[in-house]
């Protein structure tokens, strides 16, 4: 196989892992076979050139601090520095945002401070530390510990009191937990493909992609789907199990709306990224091979289902078509759960990738909710501050009189 092919082929592999199905990355996915950038340099110069931020008052920065005991990278964004700040918790795991961030996230970058980060393993973090010695580290707590850390760094580097904390996929799962955890440093969560019962999610999943293989005479996909049912069932989800469910579901446009598993924007983004050389895009798929079989078994009994109250405000924002992680246990869990404000907005034209479906539809509707939320609370943080002053400086007034 020729080495542009082989690395295509685990790049392949690692779109199905957004959803934990590239738990077997075939063996000649070599770290090696990494993608020739060099003609992609033209194109990379006029994105970078793009993507400057040259407003005043605006952001930029891109660097490794330590979080967790380990040099991790953070990216940060935004046309103003004093407008809100999300915190974007990426996929996967080992899914970084970064590579991708040019595809979408300009216009949100003038509305908020866009923050993210390449989690322990995974993208530029994966070759800034030795991964062996963090191996025991592959844990879910222990990400969710990380993300508190870095809504901590965030807040000091950026002197912000509080942030928001959005999800995707993956990141739903350490997200949530975060909140949930340490409510005070956010004014609120925003879940995107949000995973509530990974056990209910493979159900659902699976039922779709055998009704559809059955819808279209897929006499290959029928066979394999119905090789593993009853699915989940009893029998233990194997990788290959997973990998056999998602990949149908994926074909008959579970993870991009009304494409198949293809989806070349997607892993094939941090080619034209300038944030990525070969060796970052390269190390998306180590991470991958590195995670993904040490956070399985945890991943698989991942249940925020029980969770009846939610600290701080939640938005849901739902592909209507997401068979990933599908969005109808988000759609009951938000109906149920008590919490000081939640909406759910569906998007009729996206899956999984909503931000990358509908990127004006997603911008509108953090801009009916959470933006007001923050600006709202950091209004009322400084009337309570320019209070307390007074009152001090009536208290010290007052006792020189007397």
């Amino acid at each position: 196989m020729e080495p542009r092919a082989d690395y295509d082929a685990g790049m392949k592999n690692i779109v199905l892992s957004l959803a934990l199905a590239a738990l077997t990355l075939t063996s000649h996915a070599r770290a090696q076979d990494c993608p020739d950038i060099a003609p992609y340099q033209p194109a990379r110069e006029v994105i970078a050139d793009l993507t400057r931020i040259v407003a005043p008052n605006g952001v930029q920065e891109s660097y490794a601090t330590e979080i967790g005991g380990i040099e991790q990278y953070v990216n940060v964004r935004g046309q103003d520095r004093d407008n809100p700040v999300i915190l974007f918790v990426h996929g996967g795991p080992a899914s970084p945002l970064t590579p991708s961030l040019w595809q979408f996230q300009r216009p949100l970058e003038e509305y908020f401070t866009m923050v993210t980060w390449d989690q322990r393993a995974a993208g530029r973090t994966f070759n800034l530390s030795d991964p062996d010695p963090i191996s025991d580290t592959i844990r879910i707590p222990r990400y969710i510990d990380d993300a508190i850390e870095v809504a901590e760094h965030v807040r000091s580097r950026y002197g912000k009191r509080k942030l928001i904390l959005m999800g995707h996929s993956w990141g739903t799962i350490v997200g949530m937990g975060a909140a949930l955890k340490r409510p005070d440093l956010f004014h609120a969560y925003v879940g995107i493909g949000q995973v509530i019962d990974v056990q209910e999610n493979e159900r659902i999943s699976f039922d779709y992609a055998l009704e559809q293989a059955r819808r279209h005479g897929n006499a290959e996909a029928v066979r394999a789907l119905e090789a593993i049912a009853p699915y989940p069932g009893d029998t233990p989800l194997t990788r290959d199990r997973i990998v056999t469910a998602r990949i149908w579901a994926q074909h008959y446009g579970g993870m991009s709306a009304f494409r198949d598993e293809t989806n070349l924007y997607f892993y094939r983004a941090g080619r034209l990224s300038p944030e990525y050389d070969a060796a970052d895009v390269c190390a998306i798929n180590r991470g991958n091979m590195f995670t993904l079989g040490r956070i399985l078994d945890a991943f698989l009994e991942t249940d925020y289902s029980g969770v009846s109250r939610f600290p701080i405000p939640v938005v849901m924002l739902m592909g209507r078509h997401d068979y990933t992680t599908p969005s109808q246990p988000t759609a009951n869990w938000l109906d149920a759960v008590e919490a000081p404000y939640k909406r759910g907005i569906w998007f009729e034209r996206s899956a999984h990738m909503v931000p990358w479906e509908e990127p004006g539809k997603t911008l509108v509707s953090l801009l009916e909710t959470v933006r007001p939320i923050a600006i709202g609370s950091e209004a009322a943080t400084q009337t309570e501050s320019a209070a307390a002053r007074a009152t001090a400086r009536g208290r010290d007034t007052g006792g020189g009189v007397r």
